[in-house]
């Protein structure tokens, strides 16, 4: 009962606001559950860049399953999804652009 008035919380914000703010506040809060598996599975590596790429690449409703998993913590499914998302080309593309870079300056 309790994880349902958790998850119908941020429901109610996002309906209160227009389109441009629920994506915004939603892909904000996806990155708060994108953070914490970068984290773990890669270590070292640049989490903004990172984050970013994953939340450009993934889907509406991937963005939307990992908002709602930010609310609750990072859970099994959000490993798969985060990995998911890093797997396709697109994303492997905005690592290599975004993230290399940033890893490299930091040598």
């Amino acid at each position: 009962m309790n994880r349902r008035i958790l998850l119908a919380v941020p429901l109610l914000i996002l309906a209160a606001c227009t389109p441009a703010m629920q994506d915004d506040l939603a892909r904000d809060a996806a990155k708060t559950a994108v953070r914490p598996v970068l984290e773990d599975r890669f270590p070292g590596v640049p989490l903004e860049p990172a984050t970013d790429c994953v939340i450009e690449n993934a889907t509406a409703n991937e963005i939307l399953s990992l908002a709602a998993d930010a609310v609750t913590g990072p859970t099994a499914n959000t490993v798969e999804i985060v990995s998911d998302i890093l797997s396709r080309p697109a994303t492997l593309t905005c690592l290599a652009t975004e993230g290399l870079p940033v890893l490299i300056d930091r040598l």
